[in-house]
């Protein structure tokens, strides 16, 4: 593989009201290039998540995070810590992989009803690194393997995608009528 670079995801985007956690695999280039979720312009996490939440996906990123914290969502990465040329989850260096440290912060929010992995990637490693680590209590929470909202995820419609999101929408806080 060549060009592999030893790459530090993002922090944790979570407060103590977080009813749903979103995860991703780990951020793509863009994403940590300008250290923001979901920053390519193509992913279509924004556009998805601000039609659920009732916002509107063209604010700036600070107001777009603060609109998803008060719908009760978080966001976070299945993987802290990973070995990766370009930004495709298939090009990441399997055995360099370090998950986050997502069982003591699922411990840590007593509002949490669901975990939303965003594609086959993230659920996968949620599977492999984070579920048999949980407590009890939080093992108990449904985890929702979503589609990706990535760009190289083309074969999925914004409206697809919208509709299989919308399982979401029961743990929700929205400015929107339902």
């Amino acid at each position: 593989m060549k060009d592999v670079h030893v790459l530090q995801g993002l922090p944790a985007q979570v407060n103590k009201h977080c009813r749903v956690l979103v995860l991703g695999s780990m951020p793509g280039a863009v994403s940590l290039q300008e250290a923001r979720y979901y920053a390519h312009p193509r992913n279509r996490f924004w556009p998805v998540m601000a039609a659920l939440c009732g916002f509107d996906a063209t604010l700036d990123y600070t107001q777009r995070m603060q609109q998803l914290q008060r719908a009760g969502v978080g966001v976070w990465d299945v993987i802290g810590q990973c070995q990766r040329s370009g930004s495709l989850d298939a090009s990441i260096a399997r055995g360099s992989e370090v998950a986050n440290p997502l069982p003591a912060l699922i411990s840590s929010l007593p509002a949490l009803q669901t975990i939303a992995c965003n594609g086959g990637a993230a659920h996968a490693a949620f599977l492999r690194w984070v579920q048999p680590a949980l407590p009890a209590v939080a093992v108990a929470l449904p985890v929702l393997a979503l589609p990706s909202t990535s760009p190289a995820n083309a074969a999925w419609s914004l409206p697809r995608l919208l509709q299989v999101w919308g399982q979401l929408r029961p743990w929700l806080h929205t400015t929107q009528s339902p």
